[in-house]
Parts: C-alpha cells; sequence; structure tokens
C-alpha cells in the first residue's frame, strides 16, 4: 500500500512562526505510514500540491490578508491544480496579530475556488504571543497525519 503524503505549505518569516510550523511538522511526524513534505510557499510549485493527498496551510496576517508568499503561491498554482484536486482536505493556521478575519477570508476564498475541503475550523493564534500555539499546531499537524493514515481524509 502507498502511503499518504501530506504536505505542510506555511509561511515562516520570523522565528515564531518558524516554531509553529517545526511544532506542525512534529506532530506530522508522529504517525507513522505517512509522507510528509514541508515547503516555503514561495519554493513550492503546483507538482508539490498536485502529489499530496492533504495539506496543513500556514500563513500571517498580513495587512489583513494572507502572507504575500503565500498568495504568489496561489497564483502560480491556481490553474495548473484547478479541476484537479476538488474535494483535497486541508487545514490552516494563521499567526495573527489582530483578528485574522481577513487571512482567513482570503485563503478561504482560494480553497473554495480549488474545491477543497476544510477538515476543521482554522486555527487562529491572536495577539501577543503564547508558547500554547506551539502545542496547538503539533496537535494539528498530529490530527492531519492520523487522518490520513486512518482513511478518514
Amino acid at each position: 500500500m502507498t502511503a499518504k503524503r501530506l504536505l505542510i505549505l506555511a509561511h515562516a518569516p520570523s522565528p515564531n512562526t518558524e516554531r509553529l510550523r517545526a511544532a506542525v511538522l512534529a506532530g506530522a511526524r508522529e504517525i507513522a505510514g505517512v509522507e510528509i513534505a514541508m515547503r516555503a510557499p514561495l519554493e513550492a510549485t503546483p507538482e508539490d500540491a498536485l502529489a499530496a493527498d492533504a495539506l496543513i496551510l500556514g500563513t500571517t496576517e498580513n495587512l489583513g490578508y494572507m502572507s504575500g508568499a503565500l498568495k504568489d503561491f496561489f497564483d502560480r498554482s491556481y490553474y495548473p491544480c484547478l479541476d484537479r484536486m476538488q474535494g483535497r482536505p486541508y487545514a490552516l493556521y494563521i499567526r495573527a496579530g489582530n483578528d485574522g478575519a481577513g487571512a482567513r477570508r482570503s485563503v478561504e476564498s482560494v480553497a473554495t475556488g480549488l474545491r477543497w475541503r476544510a477538515v476543521q475550523e482554522p486555527l487562529i493564534f491572536r495577539g501577543p504571543w503564547r508558547e500554547e500555539f506551539v502545542e496547538a499546531c503539533r496537535e494539528l499537524g498530529m490530527a492531519m497525519a492520523a487522518g490520513l493514515e486512518a482513511g478518514v481524509f
């Protein structure tokens, strides 16, 4: 049986956002039988997304929108992925200095256009940094990988 593939596609421009991305990866790696790929949005290709059975998207909130890096990935990948990834499960986490609503809306708008399927409510880490953000990301990575391994997604 071929292992399922989880793509972690996350922008991490600061030490704290790098900790979030690393925690998602660490959590996902706790589940055997799932192949994990991690890419920065500026380095990711449409082929990376197409090869994934599920995705975890991570972004900062920038001026009430997703990060420019994640937007760049979507700009380059939207049409190559359109009509080839319907129903693909994804989850989203956002590091937001404000409320994160605009970043959430912008990502969900693109995901809806691609017909991806959100498998949980987005994690929005608002306000000043808190250490519990890291544990929530680890749990997110583990839950997505476990869902893939169990065939839930």
